[in-house]
């Protein structure tokens, strides 16, 4: 029996292209998703994203594995799973040549809404999405963001419980990037639970409560992202003298506060700090008591592009590092 508090399950898939000798795409694959939260899977090109999206979508069929998406099984019930899902594509679906309007009136009556049902459906999705005033307007004539807005809408035609979203601001302008983020985390507060695939390590931190990273066809690392940037390393101080001739004496200063080496790296005094909050303030405590002239200084924190180029380079290790906060910021090997 399904979990109701899960919304995706993949347990042990496998996919392989090109026969029993051919290419293993999915090893083994495990993946929970929660209901009402948005789930990152990042990855490699090659690491199996897009096969496990086709396959959690019902396009493409095990080799082997369960599969279970809003209560129903992707390979037994397909069309009970496709009742309930939604898919935004990393290109926009809509008809340039129609207005807003008519695209998602057109996207109901195909999933089988009546005329008039199809209209108020469409005046729904046109309003949450604040293109009410654009309504009318052929979709060529909206901005990229807009664009975006409507293709999300349509993904929401038939209120999905579950929406896969595939890069769903690539080519966007930061500001309207921004723009997308909203209304994703919008249709979360209302109930929908968001499958992420995106390039955008940033998109990803911002938006998803859970993260998956995927490596040669299985999960290879997976945490909320600050769990995931902790296993990096400790946050860390960037301080600039105003002159290196005082590096020894901001050394000592400040290894007291530091939870490993400090560092020195053109011109800059790196000192990581294990307790985020007491460390820099007593850190930087130290210096103004020794009035050591600072040309610079900067807390800086791992970024999930460093967790992405760890765990890439230790894919052929084939470890799954599944992290919870007793063991973030720990080595789990």
């Amino acid at each position: 029996m399904q979990d109701i508090e899960t919304a995706i399950s993949l347990e042990g898939v496998q996919k392989s292209y090109g026969g029993a000798k051919g290419t293993l795409v999915l090893d083994n694959l495990d993946l929970q998703v929660a209901r009402g939260s948005v789930h990152g899977m990042l990855g490699p090109n090659g690491a199996g994203k897009t096969t496990a999206v086709r396959i959690m979508t019902t396009l493409l069929a095990p080799d082997a594995g369960r599969v279970v998406v809003a209560g129903a099984d992707a390979v037994h019930e397909s069309g009970r799973v496709r009742s309930r899902i939604g898919l935004v594509g990393q290109y926009a679906a809509v008809d340039e040549a129609l207005s807003g309007r008519q695209n998602l009136v057109m996207f109901a009556r195909l999933n089988r809404y009546r005329p008039a049902s199809a209209t108020r459906r469409a005046d729904e999705l046109l309003e949450r999405f604040g293109l009410g005033e654009a309504a009318d307007r052929q979709v060529k004539t909206y901005s990229g963001g807009m664009r975006r807005r409507v293709d999300l809408a349509a993904g929401l035609v038939t209120a999905p419980d579950v929406l896969f979203v595939d890069e769903p601001t690539t080519g966007l302008d930061p500001g309207v990037r921004q723009d997308v983020w909203t209304a994703i985390r919008e249709l979360v507060r209302e109930g929908t639970t968001v499958l992420l695939t995106t390039q955008y390590l940033e998109e990803a931190d911002q938006l998803a409560d859970r993260i998956s990273m995927l490596g040669r066809g299985r999960v290879v690392a997976e945490g909320s992202p600050s769990q995931l940037k902790a296993t990096v390393g400790d946050d860390w101080l960037e301080v600039t003298p105003e002159s290196e001739a005082d590096w020894p004496l901001f050394r000592q200063k400040l290894s007291k506060w530091s939870s490993g080496e400090v560092s020195l790296v053109d011109g800059v005094i790196r000192v990581p700090l294990a307790n985020r909050s007491s460390s820099m303030i007593g850190a930087t405590a130290a210096l103004h008591e020794a009035t050591l002239p600072v040309r610079d200084l900067a807390l800086r924190t791992p970024s999930l592009d460093e967790v992405f180029v760890q765990i890439s380079g230790q894919t052929a290790l084939e470890t799954h590092h599944h992290i919870t906060p007793e063991t973030a910021g720990k080595d789990t090997k």
